[in-house]
């Protein structure tokens, strides 16, 4: 369980931990997932933009990455996120 002890060492926010445990569960072999925010918000009891900010929080931390994903028809689908 390495990640963990990494996770509650690295000073990030209550809110930032959730959600990176939230993702890594959810993540292929690969260290990839795409859940949507609401999604995210949802399952652990969080606002948007609450989810928002932490996703935010760990991009700046360089845990995560998030690409933007579309549709055939053009529109946005959720993000695919890579743990770092």
């Amino acid at each position: 369980m390495g990640y963990f002890e990494q996770v509650y060492r690295s000073g990030l926010s209550h809110r930032a931990r959730a959600v990176y445990m939230y993702l890594k569960d959810h993540a292929d072999s690969d260290g990839t997932c795409w859940p949507g925010i609401r999604t995210i918000a949802a399952e652990l009891g969080l606002s948007t933009s609450t989810v928002k900010r932490a996703l935010a929080d760990l991009c700046r931390e360089g845990m995560v990455t998030k690409e933007r994903r579309w549709r055939e028809n053009g529109s946005l689908s959720s993000n695919l996120y890579r743990l770092l």
